[in-house]
């Protein structure tokens, strides 16, 4: 496979029983929580194997690329590269992690857990990244891109097939978004049968600025989901897909992210990081109002956080 290669709903179908001995089905959970719309479906990807979404894509170019004697180097807020690093420790590979200083001691020491090496780097997820792209021109080690890479975006696109196959009368499916390797997997999945809403914190409001600019730019990249949701820009191989199939943006507030995740952990006990619970934050805050009849699923991403109890 090649980086140019399309993200199509043909190939995510290809990849899944490759990468299917090695991830979990993850569970589907409704509720109504009070909400104006009908009982929101809620796919528990935080349950995954480390933590979040991001075990698919990790395995997936683990088992479909060539990887070196060196092993693999990955640049992460966290979520990634914990997902990296349990996947070559499960297929025996060494893994190396830089991550910015902004990433929660939870997604550190997970890395750590699964026997990586992890370097902290700067203090942005750019600064992990070009610390990790020399650390591959030094070694020869195979790069796993977080989210600008083909076989990440398929293992991600993977999320779509079981959630088509597990609750196949969605009419919204509402995800968050930084890198856009897990929108963009979904996007080519799903190619307009499923309406997908992008959400992102205001503070690093990317794919809402790739949109009015017409290709990936440069964003802003704050805000308490920073570790998770705030790269530079989107991907170049995921702005096509999501241009062609994510209806729109919308963005949320902090506020409304930390009312979500307490939410999440005060009607349904799930502990979500903020970025997981980014998307519930636009149906809690009003943000995305869908019609009452609308049939609505929120993906929560991630559950990496040392929070465990929200209640005040």
């Amino acid at each position: 496979m090649t980086a140019t290669m399309d993200i199509t709903r043909a190939r995510i179908a290809a990849t899944e029983p490759v990468i299917r001995p090695h991830i979990r089905r993850t569970p589907l959970v409704q509720a109504d929580l009070a909400l104006p719309a009908a009982p929101v479906t809620f796919k528990l990807e935080m349950l995954q194997h480390s933590g979040s979404f991001k075990a698919r894509g990790a395995f997936a170019n683990l088992l479909l690329r060539q990887v070196p004697q060196a092993g693999v180097v990955a640049a992460s807020g966290g979520n990634h590269g914990a997902a990296v690093a349990y996947a070559a420790q499960r297929l025996g590979m060494p893994a190396t992690i830089f991550v910015p200083d902004i990433t929660s001691p939870a997604k550190a020491e997970r890395i750590r857990g699964y026997g990586a090496k992890l370097v902290i780097a700067g203090s942005r997820y750019a600064d992990a990244l070009a610390a990790s792209e020399a650390h591959v021109a030094l070694t020869g080690a195979l790069a796993v891109h977080a989210y600008d890479q083909a076989e990440t975006l398929l293992g991600q696109g993977s999320v779509g097939l079981e959630l088509e196959q597990d609750a196949p009368g969605i009419d919204t499916l509402l995800v968050a978004v930084g890198g856009g390797g897990l929108i963009g997997g979904l996007a080519a999945w799903y190619a307009g049968r499923t309406r997908i809403v992008a959400v992102e914190p205001e503070q690093s409001p990317t794919l809402h600025a790739a949109f009015e600019a017409g290709a990936p730019v440069d964003a802003p990249a704050g805000g308490i989901a920073a570790d998770s949701l705030a790269p530079r820009r989107v991907g170049e191989l995921m702005f096509p897909v999501a241009r062609a199939h994510v209806e729109r943006v919308v963005l949320v507030s902090d506020d409304a992210i930390r009312q979500a995740q307490a939410a999440l952990w005060s009607h349904l006990r799930l502990v979500a990081e903020p970025g997981g619970a980014a998307a519930f934050a636009a149906l809690l805050s009003g943000r995305y109002r869908p019609s009452p009849a609308e049939r609505v699923a929120v993906l929560v991403c991630g559950a990496n956080t040392t929070a465990v109890n929200f209640d005040s």
